[in-house]
C-alpha cells in the first residue's frame, strides 16, 4: 500500500505537483476549449510546446454537447469521459463534483436533481472558482455552490452527498488515498460515486512517465488501474464496478519520442496503454443503520 500512496515521489514532491497543477490550471481557465483540447488536459500553450500538446483534438474529452444542462461556457474540454452520464443522480440529490473547473459537469448535474438538489463543485485552483461562479451567476442559479478546496482534506462536512462526479482530476492528485477516503467521509452512507479518470495498463517508457508536463495533463500522474481499483475497495467501498473503459489512442509523432518503430507496433497491439475509465462505488451502509437489512 505504501507504493501506491507515495505514487509520484519518483517525480518531484507532493506540494511542487500541486503548485505545478495550480499554476497551470490557473492558465487553463482563461484557454479556449479548442485550446485545451488539443493540448491534452490543457498542459500545452500552443502547438510548439513539449508534451502532449499533438495529441489529436479530444482523444482525451467527450462530448457534452447533447447532454441535458450543458453550457458552453462551462467546458473547457478538460475531462476524459462523462461521469455525469453513469451517476445514477435523482432529483432531490445533493451531487459534490470534484475538481469542478468552470462548472461543466455540476451544471449537468443541476438539471438532473432540479431546484430541490443541490450541487456544490470543489476545485484547487481559485481562477477556475471564479469563472465557475461567474456562470452560475450568469444563469441565476441558486442551488450549485463552488469552494475552493483539496480534495485530499475537502471543506465539507461528513455525510454530506447522495453522489460524488469527477472527471479528470484524480490522476492529478499526489495523494489518491487520501482522495478517496475523503470522497467516502463526505458521501451519505448507502451514497455512491461515478469517476472517470486516466490509468495505465503495463509500464510506460520512463521519458513518458517522468515528463513533469505530461503529469499536468493527465497522463504521467495516472497509475496501473489494478492499483487504482485495488486503493479503492481498500479505502472501503463495495459494489465496485468500471461502467466504461475507452483506450487512449495517442498518434505515432508522440509515441516516436520514446518507443522505437517495432516498440510502437506493439503498444498498438497490445493490452499495454493509456485508458479512460469511469469507477462507479457505494458507500457501505452501517450495519445497525434503520432501513440496512442487517440488524
Amino acid at each position: 500500500m505504501e507504493t501506491l500512496v507515495n505514487n509520484v515521489e519518483d517525480l518531484a514532491s507532493a506540494e511542487t505537483l500541486k503548485q505545478l497543477v495550480r499554476e497551470k490550471y490557473t492558465q487553463i481557465a482563461d484557454q479556449s476549449k479548442e485550446l485545451n483540447e488539443s493540448s491534452c488536459c490543457g498542459s500545452a500553450t500552443s502547438s510548439t510546446a513539449t508534451g502532449c500538446c499533438t495529441i489529436d483534438s479530444a482523444v482525451m474529452a467527450e462530448s457534452y454537447q447533447e447532454l441535458q444542462g450543458y453550457v458552453a461556457d462551462a467546458d473547457l474540454g478538460l475531462g476524459c469521459g462523462l461521469p455525469t452520464e453513469y451517476a445514477h443522480i435523482k432529483e432531490g440529490n445533493t451531487v459534490v463534483d470534484l475538481g469542478s473547473g468552470a462548472g461543466n459537469d455540476a451544471f449537468v448535474a443541476r438539471s438532473i436533481v432540479g431546484e430541490k438538489g443541490k450541487v456544490l463543485g470543489i476545485d484547487f485552483t481559485e481562477r477556475m472558482i471564479e469563472k465557475a461562479r461567474e456562470n452560475a451567476d450568469k444563469l441565476g442559479f441558486n442551488n450549485v455552490e463552488f469552494r475552493q478546496g483539496d480534495i485530499e482534506k475537502m471543506p465539507l462536512s461528513a455525510n454530506t452527498a447522495d453522489v460524488v462526479v469527477s472527471n479528470c482530476v484524480l490522476n492529478l492528485v499526489p495523494n489518491k488515498l487520501k482522495a478517496l477516503v475523503e470522497t467516502l467521509r463526505i458521501l451519505k452512507p448507502g451514497g455512491h460515486f461515478s469517476v472517470s479518470d486516466i490509468v495505465l495498463e503495463g509500464s510506460l517508457p520512463e521519458g513518458l512517465r517522468k515528463d513533469a508536463e505530461m503529469y499536468a495533463g493527465c497522463v504521467a500522474g495516472a497509475i496501473q488501474k489494478e492499483d487504482y481499483m485495488q486503493l479503492i475497495e481498500v479505502v472501503g467501498f463495495q459494489n465496485i464496478q468500471i461502467q466504461k473503459q475507452r483506450r487512449i489512442n495517442l498518434p505515432d509523432q508522440v509515441l516516436n519520442q520514446y518507443l522505437s518503430p517495432v516498440e510502437i507496433e506493439e503498444y498498438k497491439t497490445g493490452k499495454r496503454g493509456i485508458y479512460s475509465i469511469t469507477v462507479y462505488g457505494e458507500k457501505p451502509v452501517p450495519c445497525c443503520e434503520p432501513g440496512s437489512g442487517c440488524c
